[in-house]
């Protein structure tokens, strides 16, 4: 047996070797450096750079090597040139020039991006670290999972390895700065020669994402070269394009489920090259913020991490203060609680993410800009113990003075990184050993995800994120008890000992808030089992170490048809690729059935598709199988109420100023193959909506019903988004002649006649404010919950009171017993004394009846006392309403409607003060907008009137 070392042990000898080995190069660098320089780089950086002081010893000049291109070289002007902005094909045109003509960079392609953009990996090094890329490939996956080497080996392997520290720029594609100064930090690391950059090219290996975004960086560079470039008065300034990606905008930095392709390919290559850091360059605040971890923290993620990131932050403040450079501070802004950010894919995997926000002007004109006082997030100006020089009150600032203060800080950042390697790496093999420890003594000791629930498809989904982001699940081939309950075959097991399990549990355990005073920058919860309304147990019991589980790579589920007959029932699981079936087979007839009923043996819930297949039960069948549902063959329809299944004509209306949470809603119908129109305020204005739509659906936007209705301000020129041979990114996903204005009045009065003509509007979130302010719900009102209630995404209980109600088909529900509803008001005053027995203890969420639901920010509901049959669900409230994250004077929500089913005109409105599709996460609240689809034309049934026959009623959706 090899002799192990303790990780202590190892960590104090090598930190002892890198104080003594390593010292912080000094500066200046370029006057210890006999290299040609390029002379007039040099006369215009200082022309660029509005303030002496803007600019560092490090970024001030620029060598010139015989036959190594600059960016000037390439692409003919220098970066941080006044109104330049480069397209994402000539950042690549620009680095692979630079990976042919020098050894000392590489560039490697890693896929697609969701528009089909290529996506790569620039590598930058010295010529051994390039030339022994494989190899530092196979060191750093030991490190990363070291199960299979002794503390002595990974000394070795430490003693060899170098840390990779990954740059990623342009995620957002408004902050246009960084995939600038990559290209010239790429340039400077492989040419330099001087004491700092070689240290750092000799002991650490850069790798550059030139844009993380290439979709949205085309659009945006397109945008800004018709719209933004003479735009020189920061009061002056027009919106950016309605779109960045193809579905997500800014929330491509939330994406914490791996969505979008682009983001997800990121991802795969990180799981295969494991960089110690990873490094998020973004622009917003003055002058330059960089990350240090502030509270609240997440506890799951090793301690170390804590102590890395102040470790950086601080030296890179200190570096640029001592520059000169004001304005950089560390403090008071990004916390480290949700784990959804693109770069805590480093965090999540025991490395170490790293963040700026650089000022920046949304382009590269240079601006006066007045930065503000006292503001959400406090007063930028002032001076603090994390900002000991502050930026200044006004300023002119320019692309320059941004690349300026990024590319010190990112060579500061390196620079301590060469200046302790080995340090960092020994961190991250520390930080992978505990988290193959984490878990195996104190517990929790693993989850369950058991097998035989009532929808496998979407306890699937919750496996198969876990596996995209490297977490090792099991799948039991038997029956296994645990901690006292059995669990049946097929159940799926997550266990510790494996080096994501702080992960797993981040993921999978219900979030504990540390410190109610404290805001986050994010959601406060996201616990993926109430999320997607999956059951998930959390194992407190050492023997789940030893239960035998095969191991997943991908979890599947295959539908089945049993039984023998013409009439196929498909059994109402809550699915969500019920609605896909639906779609798939539209040419053929199916009805819902209004009552359980029994199909032969298996007991088939409201909700559950009747077809009399025939002809088509070849088709019925194989869509089942592959849609992982469950039908049942009969010889005859069952004697219960049912109602055909027609299929609307469907539009998702959206704002050209807020299509971020409509792009989410466009993903998710994308994803599960429901086809319908994306519309604006142009076809809205045409009239006669009902023409040609069944349902609209109105998806969260903006903050309230005039948001909706006015949209954009009008500018002093028309801003069309159309196609433009010269802009070949813009026209996408929709087109108008003036994207400012909204569809103002005249828009509210087509919607009326919409909902008059017999339509069905559907409102989610904020856009729940747009039908009771603007009279479409004359008898509803709205208003926004005030301070101190706060509620950055927590996970809330739901109350479904209209269990029979056609939303809920698929959902544990079970009519009840009527209650007095003289003891209850809107405000849920006295609904203590009349609430179920079982709302007295904390809900643990899958109850009958009930339904966890992220708390979407969307408008208080006020329903009318004789209106109240109206309201389908309505929020529990108070602390045992919150199961996940951070409610403040959660009271205020108590009782108040979550869902309202609202006659208006001939038609109706639905409108969801929750936001059911919500990003790619809420996977267990899209049934109920897929159910409001499904069964548009039948939402009376929960109401027990007589249906009329499919013959009278007048139906306009699509017909087989």
């Amino acid at each position: 047996m090899s002799m192990r070392i303790s990780p202590g042990v190892l960590r104090r000898g090598l930190l002892a070797a890198a104080f003594a080995a390593a010292a912080v190069a000094p500066l200046p660098a370029r006057q210890q450096s006999t290299q040609p320089q390029d002379a007039e780089f040099a006369r215009l950086v200082r022309e660029w750079t509005t303030k002496p002081e803007f600019l560092s010893p490090l970024v001030d000049h620029l060598p010139k090597v015989a036959g190594v291109p600059s960016p000037k070289d390439v692409l003919g002007y220098y970066v941080g040139a006044p109104k330049k902005l480069t397209y994402y094909a000539d950042m690549l045109k620009y680095y692979r020039a630079l990976a042919a003509a020098s050894p000392r960079v590489k560039v490697i392609n890693i896929g697609t991006t969701d528009e089909g953009r290529e996506c790569v990996i620039v590598y930058v090094g010295s010529d051994e670290s390039i030339r022994n890329l494989d190899q530092e490939q196979r060191d750093l996956a030991q490190l990363a999972d070291p199960r299979d080497i002794t503390d002595a080996q990974a000394k070795t392997i430490i003693a060899r390895a170098k840390p990779i520290y990954h740059l990623m720029g342009g995620l957002h594609s408004s902050e246009t700065g960084p995939p600038e100064m990559l290209m010239e930090l790429a340039y400077r690391i492989a040419v330099e020669d001087s004491p700092v950059i070689n240290q750092i090219r000799d002991n650490v290996i850069v790798t550059i994402t030139p844009a993380a975004e290439p979709d949205g960086r085309d659009r945006y560079v397109d945008w800004y070269n018709k719209y933004l470039i003479d735009r020189t008065d920061e009061r002056d300034r027009m919106p950016g394009p309605p779109y960045w990606g193809k579905y997500a905008l800014h929330d491509n930095n939330r994406d914490i489920n791996y969505s979008q392709v682009t983001m997800r390919t990121l991802l795969d290559w990180y799981l295969q090259w494991h960089p110690p850091i990873i490094h998020e360059l973004h622009e917003s605040v003055p002058f330059m913020y960089t990350f240090s971890g502030q509270a609240p923290q997440n506890p799951t993620l090793d301690p170390i991490l804590y102590g890395e990131l102040p470790w950086f932050s601080n030296f890179e403040m200190a570096q640029m203060t001592k520059y000169g450079m004001p304005g950089v501070w560390t403090h008071a802004f990004v916390d480290m609680w949700s784990p959804g950010y693109l770069g805590f894919m480093a965090s999540n995997h025991n490395g170490m993410m790293r963040m700026y926000e650089t000022f920046g002007n949304g382009g590269a004109t240079t601006m006066k800009r007045t930065i503000g006082g006292e503001g959400g997030r406090g007063n930028q100006t002032s001076r603090e113990w994390y900002r000991p020089l502050p930026p200044y009150k006004e300023v002119v600032w320019s692309m320059r003075n941004n690349t300026n203060y990024m590319e010190t800080g990112v060579l500061s950042g390196l620079q301590l990184t060469a200046a302790f390697p080995k340090a960092i790496l020994e961190n991250f093999y520390t930080k992978s050993r505990h988290g193959v420890d984490y878990g195996k003594k104190d517990g929790p000791y693993g989850f369950v995800i058991p097998g035989g629930q009532r929808d496998m498809t979407r306890a699937a989904f919750v496996v198969n994120i876990l596996r995209t982001q490297g977490i090792e699940v099991g799948r039991t081939n038997a029956d296994v008890k645990v901690g006292g309950t059995t669990y049946p075959a097929g159940s799926f097991v997550v266990k510790a000992g494996q080096p994501y399990f702080r992960l797993a549990k981040i993921l999978l355990e219900k979030q504990d808030y540390p410190d109610p005073s404290l805001i986050t920058y994010d959601n406060s919860a996201w616990t993926m089992g109430l999320m997607s309304n999956v059951d998930v147990k959390q194992i407190d019991d050492k023997t789940i170490l030893d239960v035998n589980a095969t191991p997943v790579d991908k979890a599947t589920v295959t539908g089945t048809t049993s039984g023998t007959g013409p009439v196929i029932a498909v059994m109402h699981n809550g699915a969500n690729s019920l609605i896909t079936f639906r779609y798939r087979l539209k040419d053929v007839a199916m009805q819902a059935a209004e009552k359980a009923f029994k199909a032969g043996s298996v007991d088939m819930p409201a909700g559950s598709f009747i077809i009399d297949a025939g002809a088509n039960a070849a088709r019925v069948r194989s869509a089942v199988e592959e849609l992982g549902l469950r039908a049942v063959a009969m010889a005859a329809k069952p004697n219960v109420p049912m109602h055909d299944l027609d299929l609307p004509r469907l539009a998702v209306y959206s704002t050209w100023g807020s299509t971020q949470e409509v792009g989410w809603v466009r993903h998710a119908f994308d994803q599960f193959a429901v086809p319908y129109d994306l519309i604006y305020k142009e076809r809205v204005l045409k009239g006669d909506l009902a023409r040609d739509y069944d349902v609209i659906i109105v998806p969260s936007q903006g903050r309230s019903g005039k948001s909706i209705v006015y949209d954009l301000d009008k500018v002093d020129i028309p801003v069309p988004y159309k196609k433009d041979p010269k802009y070949k990114s813009l026209g996408m996903y929709g087109e108008s002649d003036d994207i400012t204005g909204g569809m103002g009045l005249e828009g509210v009065v087509e919607f009326e006649k919409f909902l008059n003509a017999g339509g069905v509007l559907m409102t989610m979130g904020a856009s729940s404010f747009f039908p009771p302010e603007f009279g479409l719900t004359r008898d509803i009102d709205a208003s926004r919950a005030m301070p101190p209630f706060y509620a950055p995404g927590p996970i809330v209980d739901a109350e479904i009171v209209k269990p029979l109600h056609p939303i809920f088909y698929g959902y544990d529900v079970k009519e009840m017993p009527k209650k007095d509803a003289s003891k209850d008001d809107e405000t849920g005053e006295d609904a203590e004394a009349d609430k179920p027995a079982a709302m007295d203890k904390a809900p643990a969420g899958h109850r009958v009846n009930h339904v966890p639901v992220r708390y979407a920010g969307g408008p208080l509901l006020q329903v009318p006392r004789e209106d109240e049959g109206t309201i389908l669900m309505r929020f529990v409230g108070g602390e045992q309403g919150v199961l996940s994250g951070l409610m403040r004077n959660p009271n205020t929500i108590r009782n108040r409607p979550a869902i309202v089913d609202a006659p208006a005109g001939k038609g109706r409105v639905i409108l969801f003060a929750t936001n059911p599709i919500y990003r790619w996460q809420t996977l267990g609240e899209f049934g109920m907008m897929f159910n409001a689809i499904l069964n548009y034309d039948d939402m009376k049934v929960a109401e027990g009137k007589q249906q009329t026959t499919p013959a009278a009623r007048p139906r306009s959706g699509l017909k087989p």
